[in-house]
């Protein structure tokens, strides 16, 4: 089972520090909150110098402050990596390209997948 996550938890953290939209709004630069509303309502996301900033201000990390930002991305880089993973075939012309292909697969391996199969810890460790 899956918990439902927010995007981001932005809104929570500055109701917990007592801060106003207003007040954080200045923290990040800015003039007034309503920017800070659009990012709170999860409307727009931060560009990353912003969320940077929030990351200092609230001194959570960004992982936690946009915890459904964070969980969908990985599911579908995840996604990404495991077809990649699946496309890097070893049937290449050339030696020298069949070892590049070789060394992906191990990092993909090595990176992203608990247990290595025995065959590929031995192909990873030559």
């Amino acid at each position: 089972m899956t918990s439902h996550r927010l995007q981001n938890y932005l809104r929570t953290y500055r109701r917990k520090s007592g801060f106003t939209q207003r007040e954080v709004a200045f923290l990040l630069g800015g003039k007034s909150g309503a920017q800070l509303s659009r990012y709170e309502k999860q409307r727009r996301l931060p560009p990353l110098r912003t969320a940077l900033a929030f990351e200092a201000i609230y001194k959570v990390p960004l992982a936690e402050l946009f915890a459904g930002v964070r969980e969908s991305v990985g599911g579908e880089t995840l996604e990404r990596i495991e077809k990649l993973k699946a496309d890097l075939q070893v049937n290449s012309d050339s030696k020298r390209q069949r070892r590049f292909v070789a060394r992906k697969r191990c990092w993909i391996s090595e990176h992203h997948s608990p247990e290595l199969s025995s065959q590929e810890l031995t192909s990873c460790q030559k």
